[in-house]
């Protein structure tokens, strides 16, 4: 073997022996720090709440804004000492907001309730330029979304009178943030046929669903799908806006034509046809049953996030047949809380710190508007919960 022939293996051998000590340095140095986020949901943006701070009759954008701006407080906040995630530690950065729907409120005439394209003119002015939370990277943290049942009627049309009949703005917009397609969509242009919004994102160590409305039939489809590539071993969690005890009029209309009329009351925001009978109000029993099946086939799906019911809570949801335990977590809305509604002391979003070396997470609920008559006040932290993942 000829000296430029050693040569050669030598360089070779050199540069093998550097991309492993690469590769080890590269395992060595992965950031294993837990992920913090914010959940929140329901903004119902063109309507009012009856009293805020002193003031009465207060537009939703005055309501979110407040919000906004003691989210973007937490940084120099300090965690409790209860034994979860980053007890006792100060927050420093957010790494992720996510919104589990209802932007726009339902563009009802009866409620003079503003378009969706208004609406979402003041949730872009208060949540994508006014929310200034970093990172650990010390980059802009990452505003992750779902729509609910009102934005997805304002696009499809609903059996009360609305004005206009259809504004797809709010739907095209969150679609737009979430794909950032080469065309984008615009009130016009969106499809609600197609331009369906579920997709999925891994942080620390943890596979998210972002799914539209519920795990229907037509969305466990794409769920199927989605975690063909996720291993068994690793944690799913599930954000949408309906909880996991589906509410019977977002299906599609069973009867007749399967319009949305004011007989039946079905919203049809939801593909799948009702099964379990004519009428709205007869509860979802057979659909329920088939998400718990689901679940069944699928027991990496640790917890599930959502919003619609207006209150801020820590359940375990077993399924109609009490045969499944599925960790949940509901929120608050600014505008239309169950407890905060009347008293604006308990209006809330969660704090959650999720830590890939435990599997744990940890959801705080965070109460920011503690003493109405001082919007100073700092922060208050009030119920929360510590799920195992793995």
């Amino acid at each position: 073997m000829n000296n430029k022939r050693l040569l050669s293996l030598s360089i070779a051998a050199i540069a093998i022996l550097s991309a492993c000590h690469k590769n080890s340095d590269e395992v060595a140095t992965e950031d294993l720090s837990p992920v913090q986020f914010i959940l929140t949901s329901d903004a119902h943006y063109g309507i009012s709440r009856a009293s805020f701070r002193g003031a009465v009759n207060v537009d939703a954008h005055v309501v979110n804004a407040a919000m906004v701006a003691k989210m973007n407080t937490l940084p120099g906040v300090t965690l409790p000492n209860d034994g979860g995630v980053n007890a006792g530690k100060a927050i420093g950065s957010v790494d992720y907001v996510l919104e589990a729907g209802d932007i726009a409120n339902r563009m009802e005439t009866s409620a003079s309730v503003q378009t969706a394209a208004q609406s979402w003119e003041q949730f872009r002015i208060d949540y994508l330029n006014s929310l200034n939370l970093k990172n650990k990277k010390n980059e802009k943290a990452e505003l992750l979304m779902v729509p609910g049942n009102h934005d997805v009627s304002n696009t499809i049309g609903y059996y009360a009178n609305m004005a206009p009949l259809t504004d797809a703005s709010s739907m095209a917009q969150i679609y737009n943030l979430m794909f950032k397609p080469g065309t984008l969509r615009t009130a016009s242009t969106f499809s609600y046929a197609t331009d369906r919004i579920n997709y999925s994102k891994d942080f620390a160590g943890t596979h998210f669903c972002f799914i539209q409305m519920w795990p229907d039939s037509a969305v466990r489809i794409w769920l199927n799908k989605d975690l063909q590539g996720v291993a068994s071993t690793t944690p799913v969690i599930i954000v949408a806006h309906d909880q996991p005890a589906v509410v019977s009029n977002h299906f599609t209309n069973p009867n007749g034509n399967h319009g949305i009329n004011n007989t039946d009351k079905f919203d049809n925001v939801l593909d799948e046809h009702f099964k379990d009978g004519k009428s709205a109000s007869t509860a979802g029993v057979i659909e329920q049953r088939a998400f718990a099946a689901f679940l069944k086939q699928h027991p990496n799906i640790k917890a599930y996030l959502h919003g619609h019911v207006h209150e801020s809570k820590y359940y375990t949801w077993n399924g109609p047949d009490n045969d499944v335990q599925l960790n949940a977590v509901s929120t608050d809305s600014p505008m239309k809380g169950l407890a905060s509604g009347p008293d604006e002391t308990k209006l809330s979003f969660h704090f959650c710190a999720l830590d890939p070396k435990t599997m744990t997470l940890t959801v705080r609920e965070c109460l920011w508007n503690p003493d109405a008559a001082n919007p100073a006040a700092p922060v208050k932290w009030g119920n929360s919960v510590t799920i195992k993942l793995r």
